[in-house]
């Protein structure tokens, strides 16, 4: 698998001192570049640094030298320092797979992988990885993969997107197709005025928030990062922490390898060059000509889809929008209730299924309200998970929404979603925020712009167009989702810390499943209340708890 260097992002290379870069290298391979495999770290460790991605300003690797070598290196203990320069210096030199019989396992994996197709083995190894800049078209691409990969990437709501590096701003730049239809410069210019709004905005936004509420000004700023992030573009590179099962890696590189955008099909070289490095028996199926046929066929049929759509006259037509976030229950089993309550008592009875539903069909309401009752007696939190007879029914969502907000909705991906391509189709959403403090003149006008831009390259490339979305506008998916799933997510994403924007559409879902199913919706614990500032009066909290953690966690054992 080739790596196309022409569709790499702008390198913002960390300058590394060589004391450093010695640190690094047993534990990250490619410390400078973009893309980096993490090895020979515990798991804890590896966890709780890849776990650092959603909130620090900084890399990954600045972290990990930052928070957990700096500190003994530099710390009292030195024989403790020693035995880290002479762990490092082992890993340099000698290293794990230089002392056990890799080869073994290679040639274990090599077998019954690679040629005889055992793809189970292939859930039993992976490693974690990190994507240090690429952007959100490429994120979300990643993301939608359901299973096998666990990302967590940098949050728009909590880290400053405004910095420059080497005089730039960071977003992606897809310059090959840009430059056959001219519009490279007018690209970079309106891109630089979406970052150049967003910059200026945020003291002015933040002063005025320090004026309107009395929380703490730490609070307050990461208020004024999700207020703005409205303007970010689609293109904003972000970082990205993963562990993926060799599985799932395949999978990924399947998918991409031959996607009709370049920064894609460069990441999958690059992610295969260094996971390469670490598992590659495991990776060899995907140089075989089997895996190239099903790569073309990914493309081919997306491509066909669209070819074939653009031709037909309902293509042609005109549509209408809402002109405001949006959801609609477009599709439900209207037996959902009995199918529950089915599954429910399935497991106490020597029946087949047929026979349960029919015997529930037999019950009155009271006898059903005492089903739920006694499944439901004692459950006082939402993470105590409803049973799996909720997922004997099925719900379809039609919903329209601005995507900053949506990319928390996005997580949910053991549902069934689709989207539409990120675009200007369905207007923007301008925070209330803005509207009061009379900031949205000048975050429209750029938004203004970046549509007129969109429409230009949407007329050459629909793909490509989406990079330069702002993420205050909106786009449309739906869900196709069952009950557990539902319980699960309307009551985590109305908590009380969640953005204002995806609460209102979980609060919208679950009126409408209120109306058509109340004995169900009556055991949802859903907060329908409405606040100006997310995580209120929880922080300090969080900190009490995490401190007992700690010092549990310390306690010899």
């Amino acid at each position: 698998m080739e790596i196309d260097s022409r569709y790499a992002p702008d390198s913002h290379t960390v300058p590394w001192t060589l004391a450093e870069k010695e640190l690094l290298e047993p534990f990250a391979t490619n410390p400078d570049g973009v893309v980096h495999v993490i090895r020979n770290l515990p798991p804890e460790i590896a966890g709780a640094l890849c776990s650092r991605a959603s909130r620090a300003p900084d890399t990954l690797l600045k972290v990990l030298l930052k928070e957990y070598f700096t500190p003994i290196l530099e710390g009292e203990n030195k024989e403790l320092a020693q035995e880290l320069k002479d762990t490092v210096q082992f890993l340099r030199t000698r290293g794990f797979k230089n002392i056990l019989n890799n080869q073994r396992a290679q040639a274990f994996y090599a077998k019954w992988l690679s040629q005889y197709g055992d793809d189970s083995i292939a859930q039993m190894t992976g490693t974690h990885m990190v994507l240090d800049g690429i952007s959100q078209v490429a994120l979300k691409f990643l993301e939608d993969q359901r299973v096998g990969l666990e990302p967590i990437e940098k949050s728009t709501r909590y880290v400053n997107f405004g910095a420059k590096t080497n005089g730039k701003y960071l977003y992606y730049v897809p310059t090959p197709d840009l430059e056959r239809v001219s519009l490279t410069r007018e690209y970079q210019q309106t891109l630089d005025h979406l970052f150049d709004t967003y910059v200026a905005l945020l003291p002015e936004l933040k002063r005025w928030l320090i004026e309107r509420y009395d929380d703490k000004e730490s609070v307050l700023e990461k208020k004024a990062f999700d207020t703005l992030r409205g303007l970010l573009p689609m293109a904003t590179l972000g970082q990205v922490a993963l562990r993926g099962n060799a599985q799932a890696f395949e999978y990924f590189l399947n998918r991409a390898g031959a996607h009709e955008l370049g920064e894609l099909r460069w990441l999958t070289g690059a992610m295969k060059q260094e996971l390469d490095k670490e598992i590659p028996s495991l990776l060899l199926r995907v140089d075989d000509d089997r895996s190239k046929e099903y790569r073309t066929y990914l493309a081919a049929r997306r491509k066909g889809m669209a070819h074939h759509l653009r031709e037909a006259e309902m293509m042609r037509m005109p549509h209408a929008f809402p002109d405001g976030p949006h959801v609609a229950l477009v599709d439900y089993d209207p037996a959902s209730e009995e199918k529950i309550l089915a599954g429910l008592i399935f497991p106490e009875m020597h029946l087949s299924w047929e026979e349960c539903v029919a015997y529930i069909k037999t019950m009155k309401d009271e006898e059903r309200e005492e089903i739920f009752a006694a499944h439901f007696e004692g459950r006082t939190a939402r993470w105590h998970k409803v049973g799996r007879a909720f997922e004997n029914a099925y719900l379809r969502f039609d919903i329209v929404m601005n995507i900053g907000a949506y990319r928390d909705l996005h997580r949910h991906r053991m549902l069934t979603q689709e989207r539409e391509r990120f675009s200007t189709h369905h207007g923007y959403d301008v925070p209330k925020e803005l509207l009061e403090s009379g900031l949205a003149g000048r975050f429209e006008s750029a938004l203004r712009a970046a549509d007129e831009l969109f429409k230009k390259i949407e007329a050459h490339n629909a793909d490509l167009a989406q990079y330069v979305v702002p993420l205050a506008y909106r786009m449309r998916f739906y869900q196709w989702t069952n009950f557990r799933e539902l319980f699960w997510e309307t009551e985590l994403r109305t908590i009380s810390q969640g953005h204002p924007d995806y609460r209102w559409v979980e609060q919208e879902k679950y009126r409408l499943v209120q109306e058509k199913f109340s004995r169900i919706a009556k055991w949802m614990q859903v907060d329908t209340a409405a606040y100006d500032i997310a995580r209120r009066g929880t922080e300090e909290k969080i900190v009490e708890k995490e401190k007992k953690i700690v010092e549990k966690l310390s306690r010899p054992h």
